[in-house]
């Protein structure tokens, strides 16, 4: 029975320090307080509001329940492990061991500290150097990410896309919804990407090295998040551009967002209307701030410099060799893969497994 104490107390101690690194009481105060909302007349008479405050207040019980669960669960025990009846033995030992499992799965959650890290995802693709190339290497990025939001069962929509002038497209932004943690899984892609491959596009069918760069932003959708200033921003309106026949949008909905202290831009059109495609546009102009927030390690907007977008360009962060030979290789956490396919396929949950175990709780 000490053996089976002393496994005992070091669960309890892991479970109350991993409370500790999630801030779960913080995040109970946070629950209480989401539920109160829920539970006052009138909640839903603004239905948006209320959506989305039933969303947060679910994905946070979604965070809670299992530790708190897994805490009572141990403590339970404890109680018949103090008893020191040896004829117990045999009962408790599978009950400890069945908590001890629950707890190594659920300690990766210890892997996302970051304030976002549980957002959905609002992810862009933007082609490089390499021409023609390199839009069909972006159009190929944005495919194996659909490709995985399809076999993670996640809703991927597309918010912008811009074609290539002969094939693939120059630009891309997608939102990705569902799943735990989404942000904190999907970090690990943003950066450039880089394809080595005989080009389909070179009359001499020669070698040819394309980039393009992946941006991965948490969705930051509640404006009391990250406040902006309306005078700070700069809001103009024109005319969509269409594929042509009846898909072309003849009303001047397009809307593009400039936050002038920091040069971002945000162009959207691909919505049905001039208002909601302001509104996608603020939600992406929020997360872009809230991430350079994040990477400038500031308080206030005020601090904020603009992006430096032409430094991040030779921020190579996974290459996809085709020609001489076929291999995927990260080279942050150093996994490597053959089946070059199996992964432009959606395959990417490797590659997320090795970035994670390589970075743990980076933010």
């Amino acid at each position: 029975m000490e053996q089976l104490q002393s496994r005992l107390r070091q669960l309890q101690g892991q479970i109350a320090q991993a409370a500790q690194r999630l801030d779960l009481k913080r995040q109970q105060s946070e629950l209480e307080q989401l539920q109160k909302q829920i539970a006052s007349p009138g909640f839903w008479v603004d239905s948006h509001r209320a959506q989305a405050v039933s969303k947060q207040a679910a994905e946070l019980a979604g965070q809670i329940e299992p530790w708190q669960k897994l805490a009572e669960r141990t403590n339970d025990l404890w109680q018949l492990v103090e008893i020191g009846d040896v004829t117990m033995q045999a009962e408790i030992t599978p009950q400890l061991q069945q908590l001890e499992t629950e707890f190594n799965s659920l300690k990766k959650e210890l892997r996302f500290a970051g304030p976002y890290d549980n957002r959905d995802v609002i992810l862009s693709i933007h082609a490089g150097a390499g021409g023609t190339d390199a839009q069909d290497w972006a159009q190929m990025l944005l495919r194996m990410y659909l490709r995985y939001s399809e076999n993670q069962n996640l809703k991927a929509k597309i918010v912008e896309q811009t074609a290539g002038e002969e094939a693939g497209i120059k630009s891309a932004t997608v939102k990705l919804v569902g799943g735990s943690f989404l942000y904190g899984k999907f970090k690990g892609e943003h950066g450039v990407h880089r394809l080595v491959r005989l080009s389909p596009f070179n009359a001499d069918n020669l070698r040819q090295t394309s980039f393009a760069k992946v941006e991965v932003l948490p969705s930051v959708d509640r404006p009391e998040e990250v406040a902006i200033d309306e005078k700070d921003l700069k809001i103009d309106v024109f005319r969509s551009g269409g594929a042509g026949g009846q898909s072309v949008n003849t009303t001047d909905s397009a809307v593009r967002i400039t936050h002038s202290p920091t040069g971002i831009s945000v162009a959207i059109q691909n919505e049905r209307s001039q208002l909601q495609n302001k509104e996608t546009a603020m939600t992406i102009l929020r997360s872009r701030l809230a991430a350079l927030q994040l990477e400038q390690h500031t308080k206030s907007l005020a601090e904020l410099k603009g992006p430096s977008q032409s430094a991040e360009w030779g921020n190579q962060i996974r290459s996809y060799v085709l020609h001489p030979y076929k291999q995927v290789k990260d080279l942050r956490s150093g996994y490597e893969t053959s089946d070059v396919q199996k992964v432009l396929d959606g395959a990417l949950d490797p590659l997320i497994e090795a970035y994670l175990e390589h970075f743990p709780g980076s933010s």
